[in-house]
């Protein structure tokens, strides 16, 4: 299907340590304003309630690295953000897995891409296809970390099940150091209100004046911490077609984004998760950078 790792896992309750992070984590309030996280936090903590019967949980990796070229550009896009809605094209890649194995939506399981209460990067430690990193992103030795995730909870028992993925950070702290509104927490989650991603991407309403200084040229996201990582240092690229740079996107220099109107903003990011921040957003983000030049 054109994934670049994929592991398979028993369907269980999360870890309690696990379950204990998250709670902790949302009582704290590091969530910020994306209340989904906090709603069916049961479900999230066992696929065994979001899948009625679930026995195995199939976990798949394919990598969104644009190559340097695209970010190289003295304003532009985190990573993840050049190519097709990772949504779709990890969840189109899933249903073809489904029919593969001669299985039926609904009938013998789900597919999932970031599109339900389930522990993405929990599910993808223990089918052993990384780890979760201080930098919060699932780490694959080898490949790096530019990944988006996508799961099947299927009813089916598997004949074998993978170990879970050992976790090689060591004492290595680059990402945190790296991050420019101290966002990491040191054990693999972070607060989302103090991360850059979140802020350009989720936050509705005004941004504090001098956060464009620290947003790096990057308008949309931040892939900061990652690129800090010396996982990679030889980091993967996209081979698939859906995460290729699309030209037009990667071509705007400062002034065509001070420019972006609404008609350019539809057209260069049809079917694409920039969508997420609505043309406000990404015009809010926009104007931070021309203030801090």
């Amino acid at each position: 299907m054109g994934f670049d790792r994929c592991g398979i896992a028993r369907a269980t309750a999360v870890s309690g340590q696990r379950a204990a992070e998250l709670r902790a984590w949302l009582a704290e309030g590091c969530h910020g304003e994306m209340d989904y996280l906090a709603r069916h936090v049961e479900k999230r903590l066992d696929p065994r309630l979001l899948v009625e019967g679930a026995r195995t949980i199939v976990s798949a990796a394919l990598c969104y690295n644009p190559g340097e070229e695209a970010v190289g550009a003295e304003w532009h896009l985190a990573r993840y953000a050049y190519g097709r809605d990772y949504h779709e094209a990890v969840k189109d890649r899933l249903r073809q897995m489904l029919a593969l194995l001669s299985l039926e939506e609904g009938r013998d399981g789900r597919a999932f891409a970031d599109t339900a209460p389930i522990d993405e990067k929990y599910w993808a430690e223990q089918a052993g296809i990384g780890w979760r990193g201080r930098n919060s992103q699932i780490i694959i030795p080898g490949a790096g970390s530019y990944f988006v995730l996508g799961e099947l909870v299927l009813l089916d028992e598997a004949d074998v099940y993978d170990r879970p993925a050992p976790n090689r950070c060591g004492t290595c702290r680059a990402c945190i150091e790296a991050c420019p509104g101290g966002a990491l927490l040191g054990d693999g989650r972070l607060d989302a209100r103090r991360c850059l991603s979140y802020l350009t991407i989720e936050h509705r309403g005004e941004l504090p004046k001098g956060l464009g200084a620290a947003m790096g040229g990057c308008f949309y996201g931040c892939d900061r911490c990652a690129e800090a990582c010396p996982w990679n240092k030889k980091a993967m690229a996209a081979t698939c077609g859906d995460f290729l740079p699309r030209r037009a996107i990667a071509d705007m220099k400062p002034a065509d984004w001070a420019a972006l109107t609404v008609e350019q903003y539809r057209t260069l990011f049809k079917g694409s998760a920039v969508k997420r921040a609505k043309y406000e957003g990404l015009m809010r983000n926009i104007r931070l950078l021309r203030d801090a030049d």
